[in-house]
């Protein structure tokens, strides 16, 4: 802060101080040496940053220490890391530091706690703040921000709540993370049906926030989803509760409730890959890339995602995919590579040219890559009774562990790299959409093996039973009743429903009131509800597509999002280059202010 008679200090607020800020927070002090150093007389610059958040600076809500120590990191501890590396492509220097693994003396293969995640974000937080230069203060404020005011010329006043005075300062950027969501339609009618029928509804929440001990022992449990979140449920409701596991065996507390669990596909999130890559890797990008996102962004009225972009996508993972077969598994293959590249690269995404050429070059039907198969896994799938269900889905469970641990089907890890090149290119294109970003999670951000081999022991001790696909929920006759087309005839009841998913972060519904004042007053947002920016630098969009020159936002409640998950080593991640466009364009603002 200034002193009394001295000019007021530059002074910018971040809202949120979870992994987004600090990432923010990492490329300032990278980037102030070079356009934040002293003025021309030499002078020390100052500057006051304000990190606004509830929860500690570093890990914020979601990776916060005090959690479950029996939560995991969902990605393995050698893809994650906090640090630019030489695949970056940032106009501000490269600063190398160590991944998860590498901090903490793990083995990289191993899936850490959220704990320790917490701690390595804690670290990286307070190694960004000792990096920056003299005259840079970060002063943390425990409190949440209701409300920012201000104009485009004038300074910028942030209301915190229970604070007695604003802040001010001449920029904000906008970090919260993930947020929560007011129900929809569909959710409040539930929670009130609930409510009246004293029947226990849980909405889309993050699961280790949600009022699990109102899940009585031994009571059925209706759960819908079965990505992610459904996996912290089922940890929480099993182990959490004196269960443990022995061998392949899980051996039940007797305070477990029994979940019945369904959803769209009915099948969990494909495990992650247990083997590491050998050989050449598909060159990627490759009918994707920069030219074709241009072309996109040029198209009148903008693309459309079924009809401009999937078409690509599939024909890059496609590329992916035949790219490991043919130079990885020849003997699979009827001819050479480049024969089948070059005729590849003239086929029409999704043609019938496409189809018969892969049908002749790749005998077994099996070695094909078929995307909508993929997404629809129960399609046309039909059990006669509910053990024939469970069967079912335990051998789908048990032949993805096998598949996803055996590198003769090293495609799948092609199509992954695939996945990660394609979803670094789709930033570019803002909002997709929420069916991309659920289609890439469920093929590459799926569990730790060690958790699907753990819902198998609890399928196997009933504490965990298979709805199928498709599934629907009617609340009638004061209980609410499951059914799926998987197994017709079937309804299973119960007193309790979860919906095993997280809020969706729109606008209008976010309970962020500080986001919800900016929609009101008439912030630009995009058709699925998110927080529109300019893709330059993060700036905020009014209603005119005008970027506000003092205000910023990133992260999954805006049009730039960036990666899904934490960032992996060499993959030159949109993060970080949203970040450093982001610190270079805050600094420039203030040096000149």
């Amino acid at each position: 802060m200034s002193p009394a008679g001295a000019p007021p200090r530059p002074s910018l607020v971040i809202v949120g101080a979870g992994p987004r800020a600090t990432g923010i927070l990492e490329r300032i002090a990278a980037n102030a040496p070079d356009l934040y150093g002293s003025s021309r007389d030499g002078a020390v610059r100052g500057l006051d940053i304000h990190l606004v958040d509830p929860y500690p600076p570093g890990g914020g809500r979601i990776w916060r220490h005090d959690q479950s120590p029996l939560l995991w990191m969902n990605s393995q501890a050698q893809d994650v890391t906090m640090f630019t590396d030489d695949t970056v492509e940032v106009t501000g220097p490269v600063l190398p530091g160590p991944a998860l693994h590498e901090w903490s003396g793990r083995d990289g293969r191993d899936f850490l706690g959220r704990r320790e995640q917490s701690a390595y974000m804690r670290w990286v937080y307070e190694k960004a703040v000792a990096a920056l230069p003299e005259g840079v203060v970060v002063h943390h404020h425990a409190r949440r921000a209701l409300r920012v005011t201000g104009g485009r010329d004038t300074l910028q006043s942030v209301v915190l709540e229970g604070a007695a005075t604003p802040l001010t300062a001449d920029l904000v950027i906008l970090a919260q993370g993930h947020l929560d969501a007011e129900l929809d339609e569909e959710q409040t009618e539930l929670a009130a049906y609930a409510e009246r029928n004293g029947l226990v509804h849980l909405p889309p929440d993050f699961t280790a926030d949600s009022d699990l001990s109102r899940l009585a022992p031994g009571a059925p449990v209706l759960v819908r989803g079965f990505g992610l979140a459904f996996v912290d449920l089922m940890v929480l409701l099993t182990e959490g509760r004196g269960g443990r596991y022995e061998g392949d065996t899980y051996l039940p507390s007797g305070r477990e409730p029994v979940l019945y669990v369904g959803s769209r596909r009915g099948v969990p999130y494909h495990s992650k890959i247990g083997y590491d890559w050998t050989g050449e890797r598909p060159p990627l990008p490759r009918h994707l890339g920069p030219a074709q996102i241009d072309a996109l962004l040029a198209l009148p009225g903008g693309p459309d995602f079924r009809r401009d972009v999937w078409p690509l996508v599939e024909k890059e993972l496609g590329f992916a995919h035949y790219h490991r077969l043919f130079t990885a598994h020849p003997e699979r293959t009827r001819i050479a590579w480049t024969d089948f590249d070059e005729k590849y690269e003239a086929c029409e995404p999704g043609s019938p040219a496409l189809d018969a050429l892969v049908a002749s070059a790749v005998p077994d039907p099996a070695d094909r890559i078929d995307l909508t198969a993929l997404d629809h896994p129960l399609a046309g799938v039909r059990h006669t009774s509910y053990e024939a269900l469970q069967d079912g889905l335990r051998g789908h469970i048990a032949d993805d562990l096998a598949r996803r641990h055996d590198p003769a089907h090293s495609t799948d890890l092609a199509v992954f790299l695939g996945l990660l090149s394609v979803y670094g290119q789709l930033v570019r294109l803002g909002d997709v959409g929420t069916w991309w970003h659920g289609f890439f999670s469920y093929l590459a951000s799926g569990p730790p093996g060690p958790r699907l081999r753990q819902l198998l022991a609890l399928s196997r001790a009933g504490v965990v039973r298979f709805l199928g696909a498709d599934v629907q929920v009617r609340a009638e006759d004061g209980v609410f009743r499951a059914h799926s087309p998987t197994l017709p005839g079937q309804v299973t009841e119960a007193r309790a429903l979860v919906e095993a998913r997280l809020p969706q972060p729109t606008l209008a519904r976010t309970r962020d009131p500080l986001l919800r004042a900016l929609h009101a007053e008439g912030a630009a947002s995009t058709a699925a509800g998110l927080l529109a920016v300019d893709p330059a630098d993060g700036r905020i969009l009014d209603g005119g597509g005008t970027p506000h020159p003092r205000r910023f936002a990133l992260g999954p409640h805006t049009d730039a999002r960036g990666a899904g998950a934490f960032t992996r080593p060499r993959t030159n991640s949109p993060t970080f280059r949203q970040n450093d466009a982001t610190a270079r364009a805050v600094l420039d603002f203030l040096r000149t202010a």
